[in-house]
């Protein structure tokens, strides 16, 4: 075909492999073109797609961009890294895998802080007391901010983490975090706890569609019929 639909999956990890356990029950089976450790590939038996095999954080800056059709990515990265995302792209279909919860978390010693008013209530004294307000460490840094400004939280200031976020408090390179968990062991493991209404988001792997991609008319159909092989309905733009 003449305008073949890019598809990003993820190029590694168990995200990679719960991607393809998906298509596989659908019988679409993901094959790698040229080299095994190339990043190129295609749908066994479905012509007119090209599979690019990208990691989760990349996926989402080629749907922004308009390189991918469709991709394969969490949605906590999309609302990260996408301000305007429901202009951007189309959440098409949750994928029931790649579960987290964005969360906002403190010290379990604080007994007093149990909701995000609390870290409010407590900002005035904390900065009396440490002569600066709270920081707070974490990946999430757009997510974070469009969260604390929606409940009035502004004594703060954010920590970017690149590494082990719950870790952080501990350390004494911050004193909140906002990072992701599955169970939330590793948060008690580190002597956190979640606030009582602190869950930001509760992210999972998605099908995700481009609004700013180019969709001619062959690449709308082979996309139709991709999703008909899923099972999803939903329109694309």
């Amino acid at each position: 075909m003449s305008a073949p639909l890019i598809f990003a999956v993820p190029s590694k990890g168990r995200l990679m492999e719960q991607t393809a356990d998906y298509l596989a029950k659908a019988g679409l089976r993901l094959r790698k073109v040229g080299h095994e450790r190339g990043y190129r590939g295609e749908i066994e038996a479905f012509d007119g797609v090209d599979v690019a095999f990208v990691s989760a954080s990349e996926i989402v800056g080629e749907l922004n961009r308009g390189h991918a059709h469709l991709g394969v990515t969490g949605e906590d990265l999309v609302r990260e890294n996408i301000a305007n995302a429901s202009e951007r792209v189309t959440f098409l279909q949750p994928l029931g895998f790649g579960r987290a919860d964005v969360v906002v978390a403190v010290p379990r010693c604080w007994i007093d802080v149990n909701e995000v008013a609390d870290i409010a209530t407590a900002a005035v004294a904390f900065r009396r007391v440490h002569g600066r307000p709270f920081r707070v460490a974490t990946k999430y840094v757009n997510i974070t901010r469009r969260f604390f400004s929606a409940r009035g939280l502004a004594d703060y200031r954010i920590v970017e983490s690149l590494g082990a976020t719950e870790g952080t408090p501990a350390a004494g390179t911050a004193d909140i975090i906002v990072d992701i968990t599955t169970t939330g062991a590793t948060l008690a493991a580190n002597g956190l706890k979640v606030l009582d209404d602190g869950v930001i988001l509760r992210s999972e792997a998605n099908l995700v569609a481009s609004r700013t991609a180019t969709w001619l008319p062959e690449t709308q159909k082979t996309c139709e019929r991709l999703l008909a092989r899923l099972g999803i309905a939903a329109a694309v733009t």
